[in-house]
């Protein structure tokens, strides 16, 4: 048999033979006086880019013997004669065809290609390319796909915009979201420099950027989708549920379990409120804890998550997740995008996935611990105090005044701690959460605590605080 460049190999019956690669057919036939291998070539210029592999095919067989002739006088009374079987061309033989097909020049080996062979075909494989979506990433390449909630919106069901940087070298896939609530701007414009500030020829791993989650509340200007749902609140979902639970589903299928094995997922206060730059984690996952330090000296907050938020469900399904806060809703502020996207990037260079940077100066502070100071009467909210202020028991937070008789009162601290978010000056009804003020206690009292409301949910005696976590002005994402 002969080869791609005219190297002789042999191949047994049963070899597979890429679609694409030429071929050369041995014939041997009956010839009385020659008695030599007719060659038969059907081959096409090979190409250097396919794979150098044996393609060709041998057919056996072997010239007819003659048959003895049958008599005349005993042609009715003697059997039929039967045709032998022809017998098989060994491969030696196939070899010898070759030759001496070779030396009538019927046959001209190619000459060898430029390559070095060996090191084509022995040298590491290949990193594969990165399927999601239906679609398959080559290395170093950067998609822009579509995902599509499948909610049975039919032909108005609109893509989101999927993004994806597959780095040419090993490394783990990082996913970032933002935009689960539609009025949350700030966290787009986070994973737009992230994804886009990528060099795929260098990154270490993948990374999946959905800028927009919720795409519809987003085109209405609302947190909410058109259902008057909280998507953060129906993680993983139901593909038979209400439409929140619907979308949720997709999502978390599609994208979460289709091939995350990290999450970051950015959001920003909510009703009018603002969030110092800040990281919400289950501290105690070691993973988790692992990843949060990754982020540099951004402060960080434990906290579970409320039942439901995307953070949970994937941290529940094996996909680490954090949460990072910065800024408000409804508003592109580019002092906390750009702390957002530096918390990112010092992540991934804590992974390995891009190179080192050094962009923090200070300790990493951890809040194990917050409360939210609330309003005792209704009136217009003045705030005396700013993000990241320490704060102590009895200082005034703030003023809220009787719009009617000019009558104020102060918002006294009940605690000593930091603050992490607050309510933007505005008018409040009585009960309002004005002030969320992280309390620095000890990783030992968070488990003791977590224990102990452990014990209070199995006995069936959760307390209205656990029970309310789910309330857009609690400390769930």
């Amino acid at each position: 048999a002969l080869s791609a460049y005219g190297t002789e190999t042999l191949v047994k019956p049963g070899d597979e033979l890429d679609e694409e690669q030429p071929v050369l057919l041995i014939e041997p036939e009956a010839d009385p006086e020659e008695g030599k291998a007719k060659v038969k070539d059907v081959t096409s210029e090979p190409t250097p880019d396919v794979n150098l592999e044996t393609i060709i095919e041998v057919k056996k067989s072997a010239p007819a013997e003659a048959e003895e002739p049958i008599a005349a006088d005993t042609a009715d009374t003697a059997p039929k004669a039967t045709k032998k079987k022809q017998p098989k061309v060994k491969h030696d033989e196939a070899v010898e065809a070759i030759d001496a097909a070779r030396a009538d020049k019927k046959i001209r080996p190619k000459a060898e290609p430029d390559i070095d062979i060996a090191i084509a075909t022995e040298g590491p494989a290949a990193r594969a390319s990165f399927e999601i979506l239906g679609a398959s990433v080559p290395p170093g390449a950067t998609r822009h796909l579509g995902w599509r909630t499948r909610a049975g919106f039919g032909v108005l069901d609109q893509p989101t915009p999927v993004l994806v940087v597959h780095g040419k070298q090993e490394g783990p896939v990082l996913c970032l979201t933002a935009a689960v609530h539609g009025d949350e701007i700030n966290g787009i414009d986070v994973v737009r420099r992230v994804i886009h500030g990528l060099d795929a020829e260098t990154l270490k791993g993948t990374v999946v950027g959905v800028p927009i989650v919720n795409l519809p509340g987003f085109q209405r200007g609302s947190r909410y989708l058109p259902d008057r749902r909280d998507l953060n609140r129906h993680f993983p979902g139901d593909p038979k549920g209400s439409l929140a639970s619907r979308i949720a589903h997709s999502f978390f299928e599609q994208i979460i379990l289709g091939g995350c094995h990290l999450l970051v997922d950015v959001h920003t206060g909510s009703f009018h409120r603002t969030n110092l730059p800040q990281l919400r984690a289950d501290l105690r996952d070691q993973t988790i804890a692992d990843m949060v330090h990754g982020f540099g000296d951004i402060a960080v907050l434990q906290s579970v998550g409320a039942r439901g938020t995307l953070r949970r469900a994937a941290a529940e399904a094996g996909v680490p997740s954090v949460t990072v806060e910065t800024g408000e809703p409804l508003r592109l502020q580019p002092s906390e995008v750009a702390r957002g996207v530096k918390g990112v990037e010092a992540l991934m260079s804590h992974l390995g996935m891009a190179r080192e940077r050094r962009l923090w100066k200070h300790p990493q502070p951890i809040y194990y611990e917050s409360r939210w100071q609330r309003v005792q009467r209704g009136g217009i909210l003045f705030s005396k105090v700013k993000l990241g202020d320490s704060v102590r028991i009895g200082e005034v937070l703030g003023t809220v005044t009787d719009p009617i008789t000019n009558m104020g009162v102060n918002l006294i601290a009940s605690y000593n701690g930091r603050i992490l978010g607050r309510a933007l000056n505005q008018f409040v009804m009585p009960g309002f959460a004005a002030f969320h003020i992280g309390i620095q206690s000890s990783q030992e009292e968070l488990i003791s605590e977590t224990e102990a409301k452990g014990l209070e949910e199995m006995n069936g005696e959760a307390t209205s605080e656990v029970v309310d976590e789910s309330r857009p002005d609690r400390l769930a994402d």
